[in-house]
């Protein structure tokens, strides 16, 4: 009897390794395999020190935004079809493979710190656990439950259809540990019927969601523990008339300086907003951040854009996200020419 439970044991810890092992093994390939030369920043800034982020973080912090954009991805998808009709390992393979690209770039801009790489390759690692976990259930017992239940979504597939994408909504902007999971799980309960499908929806999303709940939890306590990010970022712009400044939400007019007006603004989602606006209005940007290079994302239906350091096609659009290298001095410009189209703006990437 104990033999035979210490081969069990080690077949479990075999196991394991392997599937360590497995999820190690894209940290290792960005790691070793995709290096540039590291070139010091040699940019002078204009800002005091303690408003300078590093250069190279407007490259990572796309990995967290990958994540973001899957979310979306999968929300699109289910709209109309099922979760086993979205590319689960699409996802993760261009969440490792735009790291690679970003990652080479950043080496020519200061390179990236360990804590930074710490945490993409983090992420990622749970990004690649947590599709992965949710392909071997949604290819096999789920799709088998679309098949009894036939071509019709049922009510719970048109709720947690809606569920993600009021998800992914809110990850433009706020950290996914504040979601309410507890809330989503409930709304299952109350919307569900006697159907299988919705009875096997109510089972497997009631379970993802009581897990992220939980994890979230321990996220959050972290997070408190640690200290948040800083929400707002200073930048130095120019251009005919900035008086229109002091009446936008996110932006507070610091003074003026030598070479523009140094303002303060909101970080993230919000930035971008900020940022489309003030080009709209002719301002110009010489600084942010105490850089004067950033990265944006734009979508186009194109496979390839000019400037791009990484571009893919999404899942659920008939369209292309491209990862753009700018200068600020070209930032607006840019901008405004996406505004004419046919291109749209997605993001720009703060630091």
């Amino acid at each position: 009897m104990i033999r035979r439970l210490g081969k069990w044991l080690l077949r479990i810890a075999i196991s394991a390794g392997f599937l360590i092992a497995a999820l190690l093994l894209p940290v290792a390939w960005v790691e070793f395999g995709c290096r540039g030369d590291t070139v010091e920043n040699s940019y002078t800034s204009l800002l005091p020190p303690e408003h300078h982020r590093a250069e190279a973080r407007t490259l990572l912090t796309y990995p967290e935004w990958h994540i973001v954009h899957a979310y979306d991805d999968y929300a699109r998808v289910i709209q109309t079809d099922d979760p086993h009709d979205f590319g689960y390992f699409r996802a993760v393979r261009t969440y490792w493979s735009s790291l690679c690209a970003l990652k080479k770039q950043a080496a020519s801009h200061g390179g990236v710190d360990g804590e930074t790489k710490q945490l993409v390759y983090v992420i990622g690692v749970s990004f690649t656990a947590e599709l992965a976990l949710k392909a071997a259930y949604e290819e096999t017992i789920g799709r088998v439950f679309t098949l009894l239940r036939g071509s019709a979504h049922t009510p719970l597939d048109d709720l947690s259809a809606g569920q993600a994408a009021d998800y992914a909504a809110f990850l433009q902007q706020v950290p996914w540990y504040k979601w309410d999971f507890d809330g989503d799980r409930a709304a299952l309960y109350l919307a569900a019927t006697d159907a299988l499908r919705d009875r096997e929806r109510r089972f497997a999303l009631g379970a993802e969601y009581g897990a992220k709940s939980a994890y979230a939890g321990v996220i959050s306590a972290a997070v408190a523990a640690t200290g948040a990010d800083e929400l707002t970022l200073r930048m130095i712009v120019t251009g005919p008339d900035l008086g229109f400044l002091n009446g936008l939400d996110g932006i507070t007019v610091i003074g003026r300086t030598d070479k523009g007006t140094e303002i303060e603004t909101t970080r993230y989602r919000a930035l971008t907003r900020l940022l489309a606006v003030m080009a709209g209005y002719g301002v110009d940007v010489v600084e942010i951040a105490g850089n004067d290079d950033i990265m944006l994302t734009v979508i186009s239906d194109q496979t390839t854009m000019d400037g791009a350091i990484f571009s893919f096609a999404r899942q659920g659009y008939e369209d292309y996200r491209h990862l753009l290298w700018v200068k600020l001095s070209d930032l607006m410009d840019q901008l405004r020419a996406i505004a004419a189209g046919p291109a749209q703006l997605e993001h720009v990437h703060d630091y």
